[in-house]
């Protein structure tokens, strides 16, 4: 398989698109193509004259934002490697990251900047605003660094005499193998650890998404960015695919309230909407769990005539919410409550479910809504094979393996940790445990490392069992542990169910014995819960809001 320059594809695109809107900060900036290409040549001229060399390290931080945007852009360009950092980490986990990853220059969002020490990372060389035009600098440890920003201008106005064209551009020109992106993994099962993550695999995710939605994208149509990019799931295909496929992408650079978020999917309509199970769950369940249970509308529902009206006019509110523009809702990144995935299904919105790990930058498995089967989260995609580490894949739950191209290249200093998860016959071992049907759809399970072991030697997966207690009353997100030989439930109630039901901390406690009765007659008897505890605050997330449920696992010791 030939794999062309990732880098060749940017340069094209900008070539293509030259006249187009390619990014906007909502409410403020719009940068065109040719906007984005001056700025990319200017941040290539800081990046040589500050002395940095192809494969250095060049560390981004920040909230989603055009600036953001074009610094990652300029970095994989110029033959750097980009070293995206969630700008929700902990400031020492960022100090503990850029030292790690050897960068030697930090562009960082004005919100993050004021809560870092400098001299906590002490290799830098220098550090660049993200949040302004003109890339200022906050430290210069070098007289290069200090050089290249102060006599930017000039420098830009010898190297381009005459007026700044698409001819103008040369890309650096990658390796398939090469290094291109250094990202960390958001930690919920442990620690971050570094995925080097080549150009092949960029080019095959981008390769990917042109195969299964370039026909019904095109370039002008609109997107918004909700996932944090410093994520492979939000800056593959909220931004990569798009940039490079000619799409206006919306950034928000806040967290959006509800009210925010539906005024901006309002007014921008974009053309597909790449979600987390949690925004999608959080729509269905408190605009329209409460209407469908009222009285009158569950014998409306009963009603064949009113029925397929009723389920017509729900789906069409679902898609308004969403701007009413997009071809499909892809949703990844964590596992889907099965009561929402039944009630999705039986309304006939355009959803599907995918399947990914940032070491496979991040696509494994996907497949259209047309052909989605409800529960899955696809089949594996093109450059990439998946099988079961099981004697009966089809039956019996084992690990989901992956080999292809959009698998990385190791983990950053740490061969202990890359002989673990990549064998020496290119398998990389998910650490997710599923099954795989004859037409090769795939069904997680659970995570290996949360299968628990019960008394008389079953396997337990509790996302099984938090799938069925989250579905139950009052019950926001949930954790199941093991303590001895028994599972409790850590529950998170919602607090404003709570308050509207004038429920005491008694009634509540009485609900979730409710709850805990309810659900051990629907789970087999060897996963059934001894006990619930109510949480006082939400659990600990990640970015992509999966619970970190590694520090839960000795919460009743």
């Amino acid at each position: 398989m030939t794999i062309p320059s990732f880098n060749a594809c940017i340069q094209q695109s900008i070539n293509d698109h030259w006249d187009l809107p390619a990014m906007t900060d909502y409410g403020t900036h719009t940068y065109q193509f040719k906007d984005v290409a001056r700025i990319i040549e200017k941040l290539h001229i800081i990046l040589e004259a500050s002395g940095v060399q192809h494969g250095d390290k060049v560390a981004i931080c920040g909230r989603n934002s055009a600036r953001w945007g074009i610094a990652f852009l300029a970095t994989v360009t110029y033959g750097a490697v980009a070293v995206p950092i969630l700008h929700e980490f902990h400031p020492e986990q960022i100090h503990d990251l850029v030292n790690h990853s050897d960068a030697k220059l930090l562009f960082v969002g004005d919100q993050v900047w004021p809560k870092l020490d400098a001299e906590k990372m002490p290799g830098l060389e220098g550090v660049f605003s993200n949040s302004n035009d003109e890339y200022k600098i906050l430290v210069a440890r070098t007289d290069k660094v200090r050089y290249a920003r102060e006599n930017l201008n000039r420098l830009f106005g010898e190297k381009f005499p005459m007026n700044f064209r698409a001819k103008h551009i040369s890309y650096y020109k990658d390796d398939p193998e090469e290094m291109a992106v250094l990202n960390y993994t958001s930690g919920t099962t442990s620690s971050s650890k570094g995925v080097m993550i080549p150009f092949r695999a960029l080019w095959s995710n981008y390769q990917f998404a042109v195969e299964v939605l370039g026909n019904e994208i095109k370039a002008g149509d609109k997107v918004v960015s909700l996932l944090p990019m410093a994520h492979m799931y939000g800056m593959a295909f909220e931004f990569l695919f798009e940039f490079m496929h000619g799409v206006h992408v919306y950034f928000l650079t806040k967290t959006p309230s509800p009210a925010v978020l539906l005024k901006s999917m309002a007014e921008i309509k974009p053309r597909i909407v790449i979600s987390v199970p949690l925004i999608i769950e959080k729509i269905v369940r408190k605009a329209i769990f409460p209407k469908i249970q009222a009285p009158a509308m569950r014998l409306a529902l009963m009603t064949p005539f009113l029925r397929d009206r009723i389920k017509m006019q729900i789906r069409r509110k679902m898609q308004q919410a969403f701007g009413d523009n997009f071809y499909e809702i892809i949703v990844g990144g964590a596992a889907m409550n099965q009561d929402i995935e039944i009630f999705l299904q039986g309304i006939g919105f355009n959803y599907t479910v995918g399947y990914g790990a940032t070491e496979c930058a991040p696509i494994l498995a996907y497949s259209d809504y047309h052909t989605f089967v409800q529960g899955s989260c696809g089949r594996a995609v093109p450059r990439m094979e998946l099988r079961i580490d099981s004697h009966d894949p089809q039956h019996v739950p084992g690990e989901i393996l992956a080999r292809g191209a959009n698998v990385m290249l190791g983990y950053y200093h740490n061969p202990e940790a890359t002989a673990a998860t990549l064998d020496k016959d290119g398998w990389y071992h998910t650490g997710d445990l599923g099954i795989i049907d004859a037409s090769g759809n795939v069904f997680i399970k659970g995570r290996s490392k949360n299968m628990l072991l019960g008394a008389n030697g079953q396997n337990i997966y509790p996302e099984e069992i938090e799938d069925k207690l989250s579905s139950l009353p009052f019950v926001t997100e949930c954790v199941v542990i093991q303590k001895g030989e028994q599972l409790h439930g850590l529950v998170y109630a919602d607090p404003d169910d709570v308050a509207k039901a004038h429920l005491t901390p008694s009634q509540l406690q009485d609900k979730m014995e409710e709850n805990r009765q309810q659900l051990n007659l629907i789970v087999p008897s060897y996963a059934r819960v001894h006990a619930i505890h109510l949480m006082p605050t939400e659990f600990e997330k990640t970015p992509k809001k999966s619970i970190k449920r590694f520090k839960y696992t000795n919460y009743l010791d």
